[in-house]
């Protein structure tokens, strides 16, 4: 055998893996690309969508405002979480689900941006996160939790409900396939639950038609979500 032949049979596989690994790729850049124009296309046309916001101007220091301005925080983690779980998992309902949350709650924090802006607010707070949830309710009680077997309680300035630790989120990004999932699942359930709270906490100190209404989707939406996620996970054990 030549020296040639022996090189061309040496480099036959790698040389033949080459372009499945390059098409590998452009697949998942233009898919990366795709979701990236969702997001962006999902926050404008929650900026264009958002309703007039009729009514009495709600004060810088409102449930409203601080709902508006916490809640945009606390979906941009859920979104970076979605985003990550669709890198790293195989399954395609784990993939789906998690576009769909991510594109949902980058339109909602367009909603809730356009909301500051129809106010004249600004979008820093000028208190630390989660004071408007510690004052009370307009009927003059307390807020229990998701699952109402507590009293929500919540210090200003400490992390909002829900929210994943740094620690958990590099978890997240070392993990892959079925552990990445599972790891997904269980922090996005906690999330989602967090999400409950804060959406039914401004039910509960709001009587604003938009911001109730956004709330109160917000509560059914992921609510159900939770279960199915509940399901998922019991079903990867």
């Amino acid at each position: 055998m030549t020296d040639s032949a022996t090189t061309t049979s040496t480099a036959g596989p790698a040389a033949a893996a080459a372009p499945e690994r390059s098409a590998r790729v452009r697949l998942l850049l233009g898919g990366a690309v795709l979701v990236l124009v969702a997001l962006v296309a999902g926050v404008l046309l929650g900026r264009i969508t958002t309703p007039s916001a009729g009514g009495p101007i709600p004060s810088n220091t409102s449930a409203e405002a601080g709902f508006s301005r916490d809640m945009q925080a606390h979906h941009t983690q859920a979104v970076e979480m979605a985003l990550l779980v669709r890198d790293r998992s195989d399954s395609d309902e784990i993939r789906l689900m998690a576009l769909d949350m991510a594109t949902v709650q980058m339109n909602q924090i367009g909603q809730m941006a356009a909301w500051l802006q129809l106010w004249g607010l600004p979008a820093a707070a000028p208190e630390p996160s989660m004071t408007w949830m510690t004052r009370p309710a307009l009927d003059g009680g307390s807020h229990e939790s998701h699952d109402g077997s507590a009293e929500h309680t919540h210090t200003p300035g400490e992390p909002m409900p829900g929210l994943a630790t740094p620690e958990q989120l590099q978890q997240l990004r070392d993990a892959e396939g079925v552990e990445a999932e599972r790891l997904f699942l269980e922090l996005m359930i906690a999330h989602h639950q967090g999400g409950v709270d804060m959406a039914s906490a401004v039910i509960e100190r709001s009587e604003h038609p938009v911001v109730v209404d956004l709330a109160a989707g917000m509560v059914r939406a992921q609510q159900s979500e939770v279960d199915y996620m509940t399901e998922l996970l019991e079903a990867s054990s």
